[in-house]
């Protein structure tokens, strides 16, 4: 894992010495530029990079709890724009990684937050002052490091749930889009085809397979209909506001029957994958921040399956009875630095 990090971290310092600013103290909205010098290039980049965490250890201590904790998390979000005329050129990175390792289970780090997703994206402007670009992107979403989720089972290192490129999610696509400026955007394709790639040995564990491919297999290719909706505002001073929004309806997707016709899983094109991505951060004092999470997914090929104990009871969760939606929210106080 040391060895993904440290590429992943060459890669991004490439990516982010690459764009060059020609006026660092202005930064131009799409708009603008189109308005001042047609012929001349802009190059437009930022990034945040989030460290943060907390600490815990008890003796003693009459109300009782985790003797020892520890929890860090990470968070990089960088942007690359290119401007030229009408053309336009977006690129979305967003690395995360976090861990917590707990005294009664010897600090054996858990991953609490683990994703890597990039979005390119190139437009062209139909009207020379308008908002609206014929587009084409590309999306690609993974993790860094296994995963695991039911540390309760006695052999849980020898059964992870997925891995880095287990899934990966590819996505091409041509489309329309509305931009306006850096703030809002939202990108809509009739035809977007996505590849799911997955291990084999995450495939193998299951008669459906895994990740919505097929037993034993490795690939899935889907068809279908896709928006993203992107938003970023700074709603007041030192206060930011990230969301995302994808939508995926699949127009392959057939339901599942046993031998003799009866359904036994629900998928067509009205089970629409779902992303909810949130990011609230209020910075202060130069070089920290307080940050709120909440991201939301439903995807019909991830069933829920409840976790049960080495005793098999079922465990109960904090914010169960949520079925199928994947839900993770974090809070965190830490460091940040913008490029």
């Amino acid at each position: 894992m040391k060895k993904i990090l440290f590429s992943a971290l060459v890669v991004l310092c490439s990516y982010a010495s690459y764009a060059q600013l020609q006026n660092a103290d202005k930064v131009y909205s799409d708009q603008k530029y189109d308005n001042q010098n047609k012929d001349t290039i802009a190059w437009v980049k930022n990034a945040t990079f989030n460290l943060g965490g907390n600490q815990t250890l008890l003796h003693n201590w009459a109300a009782g709890g985790e003797l020892a904790s520890l929890v860090v998390n990470s968070r990089l979000d960088a942007n690359l724009f290119r401007y030229y005329g009408r053309h336009i050129w977006s690129n979305n990175l967003l690395m995360a990684y976090g861990v917590q390792a707990n005294y009664s289970t010897n600090f054996e780090p858990r991953k609490i937050d683990d994703r890597i997703d990039f979005t390119s994206k190139y437009g062209y402007r139909l009207k020379e002052n308008g908002n609206w670009y014929m587009t084409g992107l590309l999306n690609a979403r993974t993790q860094f490091a296994k995963g695991y989720s039911n540390y309760d089972v006695p052999d849980w290192r020898n059964n992870s749930s997925s891995d880095f490129l287990s899934p990966l999610y590819l996505m091409v696509s041509p489309g329309i889009e509305y931009r306006k400026g850096e703030m809002f955007s939202v990108f809509f394709s009739p035809a977007a085809g996505r590849m799911t790639f997955v291990d084999r040995f995450y495939t193998s564990q299951s008669p459906e397979g895994a990740f919505g491919v097929k037993k034993d297999e490795t690939t899935r290719f889907e068809l279908g209909a896709y928006l993203s909706a992107r938003f970023s505002k700074d709603l007041v001073k030192n206060l930011q506001l990230k969301s995302r929004l994808d939508l995926y309806s699949n127009y392959l997707a057939k339901d599942v029957r046993d031998s003799v016709g009866t359904i036994v899983k629900k998928d067509n094109p009205g089970n629409i994958d779902i992303m909810f991505d949130n990011l609230l951060t209020y910075q202060f004092m130069k070089y920290f921040n307080v940050g709120f999470a909440l991201t939301a997914i439903y995807d019909n090929d991830i069933p829920y399956v409840p976790a049960f104990d080495a005793q098999g009871n079922k465990i109960k969760e904090p914010i169960g009875g949520l079925g199928w939606w994947q839900i993770r929210q974090g809070f965190t106080l830490g460091f940040v630095y913008n490029f």
